[in-house]
């Protein structure tokens, strides 16, 4: 390759970088930004870099590509067709590289081995069909190794009468996500989701409601279901638009949600403007649960058959809004469901979409390699998690507007 340069006062010829070797990946993370956001602004809040920093990345890129990749106005920003062509590209690119990063790191097995070590105790209290204050403290204690964020504020909130932890990040905008948290109905609680709300928080830039709804067998099924009912009607009543609500849960959560959504539509009741769903536990009966080899293995499909004794106590497990696999699901909100490659509710999260595609409801599954259930939890240490929560506050985000700009 040819190399460039120029010469300094004393002679010396000093080289000059060719444009691909100049172009550095933040470069390309800050234009896959601002195309996919079509807004310098948002774009800027996205990668938490302030918005002149942004634009002298996108200037310099420019720059060293000798072509303009955006063209912007007062009123709006639109790729053109260069940047059009390298946008498909960037993407790929960045893909690759996070997928070599995990899965070098996945083989260092580092992480695997600390997310084993983080689950041990919840672990071991359920092999040994461990009593129910055991499997409480158990889940508590995990939650309790993880600080929401800093940035976060968390205050108390009622919602329609139901306790609730409201989590707000910095310069919150509008709209509100209801996040049902997961513990298998019966263990779990909104002081110990703090973390993971928070961050979801971050990630949507949207407040996120914690309802401590109330858990079996103290109160079985339909208490969880009303609690969280109440806390979205709440919001509406309150003046919040509809399609500024989201409505989110992990793991038994994402089962809960889709319960509500349910309740909501039959009831003829306003419905949240979209749905996201973690790790969604959905079939009661375990029979879709396939225990993978090598993962690191917390809810097996006789764990769901107990947990779902406890929550339901005889109710018929055949109840439509405990059914969404069968059950018509017309009507319902945009929905993004997340899952890990070794999870044992992999294929009910697989049949979810697909049933939901099926009666027409938009519909995606993003999964992650990822060897254990609920990995969203880990967030803090774990590259999937951070990418999954990041993929998800986007969807929050462009989901709510997207329905109120058409509303």
């Amino acid at each position: 390759m040819r190399q460039t340069g120029r010469v300094d006062e004393d002679g010396t010829i000093l080289a000059l970088p060719t444009a691909p070797e100049a172009i550095e990946l933040r470069h390309l993370r800050a234009f896959v930004a601002v195309a996919e956001e079509l807004n310098f602004g948002r774009a800027a809040a996205r990668l938490y870099i302030t918005q002149p920093a942004l634009s002298r990345q996108i200037r310099t890129l420019e720059r060293l590509l000798g072509c303009e990749l955006l063209r912007r106005s007062t009123h709006r920003v639109e790729l053109t067709l260069a940047g059009d062509a390298l946008l498909a590209r960037a993407r790929r690119m960045m893909a690759d590289l996070d997928e070599a990063i995990a899965t070098t790191r996945s083989v260092g097995g580092e992480h695997a081995g600390r997310i084993t070590r983080l689950w041990e105790l919840f672990v071991d209290v359920n092999s040994s069909s461990g009593e129910l204050p055991e499997i409480r403290s158990a889940v508590e204690q995990l939650h309790a190794q993880f600080a929401p964020p800093a940035e976060v504020e968390v205050r108390a909130s009622n919602a329609g009468g139901v306790p609730s932890l409201l989590l707000v990040p910095p310069e919150a905008e509008d709209g509100v996500v209801v996040f049902a948290h997961g513990g298998g109905y019966l263990a779990g609680s909104a002081f110990g989701y703090r973390h993971l709300a928070g961050a979801l928080a971050l990630a949507s830039r949207r407040p996120v409601l914690l309802p401590e709804y109330r858990l079996a067998p103290e109160n079985p099924f339909p208490a969880a279901l009303e609690d969280v009912v109440r806390a979205v009607v709440s919001l509406v009543d309150g003046g919040l638009a509809p399609e500024r609500i989201g409505l989110a849960g992990d793991s038994a959560g994402g089962g809960l949600a889709m319960s509500v959504l349910l309740t909501l539509r039959d009831r003829a009741l306003p419905l949240p403007g979209c749905a996201l769903l973690l790790c969604p536990w959905v079939d009661l009966t375990g029979t879709t649960q396939r225990p993978p080899r090598d993962s690191a293995l917390v809810f097996s499909p006789q764990e769901a058959v107990r947990f779902a004794g406890i929550y339901t106590a005889g109710h018929p497990l055949d109840d439509p809004v405990l059914t969404p696999l069968t059950t018509d699901l017309t009507g319902l909100p945009p929905m993004l469901v997340q899952a890990a490659t070794g999870d044992s509710v992999l294929e009910e999260a697989q049949l979810l979409v697909e049933h939901a595609t099926e009666c027409g409801v938009d519909a995606s599954l993003d999964l992650f390699p990822v060897a254990t259930h609920d990995f969203h939890v880990f967030w803090s240490f774990l590259p999937e998690a951070a990418d999954a929560l990041e993929r998800a506050g986007r969807f929050l985000g462009r989901e709510r507007r997207a329905r109120a700009d058409t509303g």
